[in-house]
């Protein structure tokens, strides 16, 4: 049986004539910057994340930038960040001449460590970069105490977190100054290429990475300050518009999908550490929507190579944490020791999710993965 890490052609072809109307559409205007469609967008995912502003750009990285752009980082402002993670959570603070400042993540979800958080502030930081990492929340609740405490500003990095629920009801993106979102085609809400989204519930914080979005400007041909072109694509704002209804079908899916993973692996008696579907934060319920189901296993390399040979697609996210990266080499936090982050880079494994899996891909999957342990 052939089970692919992920199959993007599943879901368009559910949602096929659709897609491409809007297409169509977008094509027959001849409007591809910004305008209607992107409007239209906004306004319905702003809605659905319950921010007061949600604004489109042209990558999760783009999100990033922008939203350290927006606050004003100067060279040698220090900005911490979860050393395991995607490289864009740190490279677009190095990118800005700021100094990324490295922490462990917590062992049960992955994320960023508020105790090891506390420990990196100094006099020179000037934001903190959560990253809900996988699908599931960072410790909010934790952090903003932390953050509020020193006046440092929270820049949540939702690439792989969109509809995340993490407390009464509110979605991330709605904790810090400005939250960050991805829709590259993998993700839980992804687009035909690269396309992401910042949100704010503060009106002069949205004015601002407006401006920013179009190289500093309101009006056109007059800068106030030095910004980008980081606009989302019309086409992109279409297509997403039309799959966004559908993403919190897909994520109960992916939920489905990991339910049945983690009841047969979980009794198979095998050393496998499992996700948790539910989290219990700093008084706060945290669900998971499963970006990725990422399991920590022995010999994981051997087992990779393994499930290749039977098939099945898996991937390692990520094998080199931030720390260990050779870009990052002379920052003084990179010679901190950061077990957490280490094991989880060796360990870890992610499983095909997607919400198009069948039962029966998932029981093959999960029993090709006892088999091996047996053997």
């Amino acid at each position: 049986m052939n089970v692919p890490l992920l199959d993007l052609k599943l879901q368009y072809q559910s949602l096929k004539s659709e897609l491409d109307a809007a297409v169509l559409r977008v094509s027959a205007s001849q409007a591809f910057i910004l305008g209607a469609e992107v409007d239209t967008f906004e306004r319905n995912v702003a809605a659905y994340l319950g921010a007061k502003h949600a604004i489109g750009v042209s990558s999760g990285t783009d999100a990033l930038l922008l939203a350290l752009m927006a606050l004003d980082l100067r060279p040698g402002d220090e900005v911490i960040v979860p050393t395991y993670s995607f490289f864009a959570t740190a490279g677009v603070v190095s990118r800005l001449n700021a100094v990324p400042v490295f922490t462990d993540v917590d062992p049960v979800t992955f994320n960023i460590d508020p105790n090891d958080v506390k420990r990196k502030i100094t006099a020179r930081t000037k934001a903190i970069v959560p990253v809900h990492l996988y699908g599931q929340s960072a410790d909010m609740a934790a952090l903003m105490v932390i953050a509020n405490a020193h006046g440092i500003p929270v820049i949540e990095d939702g690439a792989q977190a969109i509809g995340v629920q993490y407390k009464d009801g509110v979605k991330v993106g709605n904790f810090g100054a400005v939250g960050c979102f991805s829709f590259f085609p993998s993700k839980n809400l992804g687009a035909f290429g690269d396309a992401g989204l910042v949100t704010t519930n503060d009106d002069a914080m949205a004015e601002r990475l407006r401006m920013l979005r179009v190289h500093g400007s309101k009006v056109k041909y007059y800068h106030q300050f030095v910004g980008g072109n980081f606009r989302i694509d019309a086409l992109q704002a279409a297509v997403l518009d039309v799959k966004l209804p559908h993403l919190d079908r897909w994520s109960a899916r992916r939920r489905e999908n990991a339910a049945l993973y983690t009841g047969l692996i979980a009794s198979a008696g095998i050393p496998v550490r499992l996700p948790e579907a539910v989290y219990q934060g700093s008084g706060a319920v945290n669900h998971h929507i499963y970006n990725q189901f990422v399991i920590r296993v022995p010999r994981r390399d051997e087992l990779k190579a393994y499930l290749a040979s039977q098939g099945i697609g898996t991937e390692i996210y990520y094998p080199v944490p931030f720390h260990r990266q050779e870009c990052f080499a002379a920052l003084p936090s990179s010679t901190d020791a950061y077990p957490i982050s280490d094991d989880a880079a060796a360990t870890s494994l992610a499983l095909p999710i997607f919400p198009e899996l069948t039962e029966e891909q998932v029981r093959y999957v999960a029993d090709t993965i006892i088999g091996f342990y047996r053997k």
